[in-house]
């Protein structure tokens, strides 16, 4: 979009927007926000997390300490639901870029806004529940590579998707070519 708009200064107006208005309102975010959610969210993790652990009976959730406790063969591991774990900085970003992308009303961008939110707290939840399985099945030194790589990639690829759906897919739906338009849009 930047490269398009170089020759159009209202476009180029509307990206510069888009971009320091999302930019500034992550910040702001990570400043007042982030202190009072940070923990809270990784209780609401660690508790969705815990529900699965609990049914199975592979591991268990000490919820009001952000705390997961997996037993395996060879001993136990405490999880630890950090800054990093509770998915704030993903929320907060996803927010952040959705206040300030034009193809959506305010109605939907709140709704939207919503729905993305415990979207991601669900998909940070599923990668703690595979990062916990993976431990219980294959035993503490398996730790390093279901943290760093499996649940990695299984939230981002959840990530992703969601991505796709709240900015691509609805860009691409939305967008006016000529006299007609993409998708149902009519």
């Amino acid at each position: 979009m930047a490269l398009r708009s170089v020759g159009h200064p209202q476009k180029r107006a509307a990206g510069m927007a888009f971009y320091m208005g999302s930019c500034g309102l992550f910040v702001l975010l990570m400043i007042f926000l982030r202190p009072y959610c940070t923990q809270p969210l990784a209780q609401v993790v660690a508790a969705l997390a815990g529900g699965f652990g609990k049914l199975t009976g592979m591991f268990q959730s000490y919820f009001k300490y952000g705390v997961i406790f997996v037993n395996t063969r060879a001993g136990a591991i405490s999880l630890l639901i950090d800054f990093e774990c509770s998915g704030i900085l993903e929320i907060m970003a996803f927010v952040a870029l959705l206040a300030f992308f034009r193809a959506y009303t305010v109605y939907e961008r709140v709704v939207v806004g919503i729905l993305g939110t415990f979207y991601i707290i669900l998909a940070n939840a599923l990668r703690i529940i595979a990062i916990c399985v993976i431990i219980y099945v294959f035993g503490m030194p398996s730790y390093y590579v279901a943290h760093t790589f499996v649940g990695r990639i299984l939230f981002y690829a959840l990530s992703v998707l969601l991505y796709f759906f709240v900015f691509t897919k609805t860009q691409i739906i939305r967008q006016k070519v000529g006299g007609f338009t993409y998708g149902t849009d009519k």
